[in-house]
């Protein structure tokens, strides 16, 4: 296989909601968790305090600064070129994906993968690589959606965006014939208003699933969102 076509990965799979509303996004990285559950989870999980974490599928970088205040080193690996000229300005950063880490092995303590690459099934490739370039004790921690419970998992029942990509069942038994380790985390998303909170449900999930949850919802600015957390170690 090519590894890189017209300067990107082969096998590269472009996100839109954040490759077309990059600045939107930022907002949704800002109104998510506003009580520090999941990264209190993140942390019970696998502290990087002191040591080096990856963050794959990093985006823009927006989670690099809060990663490198206790990390011994905070490395971004990113394969959308143009989110990767972003991410360059928040820390250090590769580009890369899950399936090509430009790292070496056994040189990472913790993985973190936001709502990246991990959505079951067809995942092996990322997770071999992942478990190359993890320390013998080391943790992968996937941040994903729970499909279960909260306001959140209602819209993703009712998009069609959501069902192609990914069922409950099919992530939750993915991850458990691997061994991983399953953590429920029940937060929010708070906007600074109910605009804001529109404009991101916009970029996420299709117009008319929007209209419907806003004409149901008049000035809401928040709602109820459950993560969960897949846990492997090395």
């Amino acid at each position: 296989m090519t590894l890189y076509r017209d300067g990107v990965f082969s096998d590269f799979h472009r996100a839109p909601n954040i490759a077309d509303h990059p600045d939107v996004y930022e907002r949704e990285n800002e109104a998510i968790d506003p009580d520090g559950r999941l990264w209190r989870a993140l942390r019970e999980r696998a502290d990087w305090a002191g040591r080096t974490v990856l963050d794959l599928g990093c985006g823009t970088g927006f989670w690099l600064p809060r990663y490198a205040v206790d990390a011994a080193e905070a490395i971004g690996v990113e394969p959308d070129p143009d989110l990767l000229v972003r991410a360059a300005e928040r820390g250090t950063v590769r580009h890369g994906s899950a399936e090509h880490i430009p790292l070496a092995d056994a040189s990472v303590d913790v993985v973190h993968a936001r709502f990246a690459y991990f959505f079951p099934p067809g995942c092996d490739a990322g997770l071999a690589e992942v478990r190359r370039v993890l320390r013998p004790g080391g943790t992968l921690v996937v941040i994903d959606n729970d499909g279960r419970r909260g306001e959140f998992a209602d819209l993703l029942t009712a998009s069609p965006w959501a069902s192609a990509q990914w069922t409950a069942d099919t992530t939750d038994a993915w991850w458990r014939e691997r061994g991983a380790e399953r953590t429920e985390v029940m937060a929010s998303w708070r906007c600074r208003d109910a605009a804001e909170l529109e404009a991101v449900l916009r970029i996420e999930f299709p117009g008319d699933v929007v209209d419907g949850w806003v004409r149901a919802n008049p000035g809401r600015r928040e709602l109820s969102y459950g993560y969960v957390l897949f846990t492997v170690t090395a």
